[in-house]
C-alpha cells in the first residue's frame, strides 16, 4: 500500500464521519419532536441518537447487496 492509498483510505473515513454527523440532526429532531408526545419517551441528545443509528446499522441489514437476494 503506498501513501496514495493510505491518504484515500483517511480521507473516505472522514467523509463517512461527516456524512453520518450530518443524518444525525435530522433523526434527533424527529424523535426529540415525535416520541416524547407520542409515547412519552425521553429526549436524546446528539451522542445518545448518533449510538442509536450504529445499533440500529448492525441490526438491520443493509439492501445494498448488489445482486444478491
Amino acid at each position: 500500500m503506498d501513501k496514495h492509498d493510505v491518504l484515500y483510505i483517511i480521507i473516505m473515513f472522514f467523509i463517512g464521519l461527516v456524512i453520518s454527523f450530518i443524518f444525525t440532526w435530522p433523526t434527533m429532531w424527529l424523535w426529540n419532536y415525535l416520541m416524547p408526545s407520542i409515547f412519552g419517551l425521553p429526549t436524546l441528545t446528539f451522542w445518545q441518537t448518533f449510538g442509536l443509528q450504529v445499533l440500529a446499522s448492525c441490526f438491520l441489514p443493509s439492501r445494498s447487496q448488489g445482486g444478491k437476494n
